[in-house]
């Protein structure tokens, strides 16, 4: 039974220059009609491919908060008519440091939501203005008291670090900054250049200067220990939180169990098929208008890739993947599936074995990639029956 749900809202007041997820200016764009195609989707859905009860929600984007306080109230209350929401633990919602104004944050708290994923990347003003973002070190702040005020007191914010022009002192101060605001969660992720971004043009050029691996790498290692020191917990590779305050909705990806995907370009994982959405606004519009499934691509998973996905997935996680878990989920053992490669693993100091857990060691979180490529394409169906 899926119990976890993604909604994704496409609209952004400005485009941050490494960003390639689904997203469009929010001028002249048709958002109340989007947000009535997309409650249709889930109504649609939920008579279709029905769930009792979820237990997260993740509204994200784009930027959510690019809507009105209006159209967050239509969404939401729509939500809570279609969705089964009475037994949701954890339900976020992406807010922007200079998009979250105070009548926008009550409706957010009226309809339940309880938990903020704030894209602030540095405290760094020099650094947001580099990276194409709008907002300041001091609207960071001021938007965290308004969560605080009106009592959304679960704060998780993203960071960024190999930004053009940071260098390790840099990053350390934009991790102490988050650790003085006493943040209840902390993601952190070093800078990809992707496709269709305004960096991935500038690097084509030559025009945008990285700062050297070494120097990623000493940001990455400030990282792990700061955190610790403030007693932040570790629990994925990108990932820190006081206790409890783990994101339940995305150990439902690391954990490859799965989810609804909702909205245009969303990704879904319902009952062993993988889809996408739509894109675009107007195919995803014409599709939920000609009342059909919003789908661009469909791929049963077969249980070779499911086993795949359980390891690199599922070895993000600090605790690493469960042996007797993995057995009893697909039937077969993980040694059968992957000895020669976790031996190896241990004997480069990358992987350990801790009781009935298989986890990256401290220096495998510097290679995770190297890591969980280990684990693609090694498996026939031979081996897997």
């Amino acid at each position: 039974m899926i119990q976890a749900a993604y909604v994704h809202i496409p609209f952004c007041e400005h485009i941050c220059y490494y960003c390639d997820f689904n997203k469009v200016f929010l001028k002249n764009q048709p958002v109340d009609e989007y947000i009535d195609a997309l409650l249709l989707e889930m109504d649609r859905t939920m008579r279709e491919q029905p769930t009792d009860r979820l237990k997260t929600v993740y509204i994200g984007g784009g930027t959510p908060t690019a809507l009105t306080a209006e159209q967050l109230t239509v969404l939401l209350k729509g939500m809570a008519k279609i969705l089964p929401l009475d037994d949701v633990l954890e339900y976020t919602i992406e807010v922007n440091p200079d998009s979250i104004e105070e009548d926008k944050l009550v409706v957010l708290k009226e309809f339940g939501i309880n938990r903020l994923s704030m894209g602030v990347q540095t405290f760094d003003d020099e650094l947001l203005k580099e990276i194409g973002r709008t907002h300041t070190n001091q609207s960071v702040e001021q938007a965290i008291e308004r969560c605080r005020r009106v009592g959304l007191d679960n704060i998780s914010i993203d960071l960024m670090f190999g930004l053009p022009k940071q260098d390790p002192n840099h990053f350390r101060d934009t991790i102490d900054r988050a650790i003085q605001l006493g943040v209840e969660h902390i993601s952190a992720y070093s800078l990809k250049i992707e496709e269709k971004t305004v960096f991935f043009n500038r690097q084509r050029k030559g025009k945008l200067t990285l700062p050297p691996e070494d120097d990623e790498v000493m940001m990455y290692q400030d990282l792990l220990k700061l955190t610790a020191d403030a007693g932040l917990i570790q629990y994925e590779i990108s990932n820190f939180a006081k206790k409890g305050y783990e994101s339940k909705h995305n150990l439902y990806y690391w954990n490859n169990e799965g989810y609804y995907g909702f909205g245009a370009g969303a990704h879904g994982y319902i009952d062993g098929y993988r889809h996408q959405n739509h894109g675009p606004i107007p195919k995803y519009l014409q599709a939920i208008n000609d009342k059909i499934a919003p789908i661009l691509t469909k791929h049963q998973v077969t249980k070779i890739e499911q086993i795949e996905e359980e390891m690199f997935m599922g070895l993000r996680k600090r605790e690493g993947v469960n042996k007797t878990a993995f057995s009893k989920k697909y039937g077969i053992t993980m040694d059968k599936c992957f000895s020669t490669q976790i031996k190896e693993l241990e004997k480069r100091g990358l992987l350990r074995q801790v009781d009935d857990q298989v986890q990256l060691t401290e220096h495998g979180l510097l290679l995770g990639n190297e890591v969980f490529e280990q684990f693609i394409a090694v498996l026939n169906e031979e081996n897997v029956e």
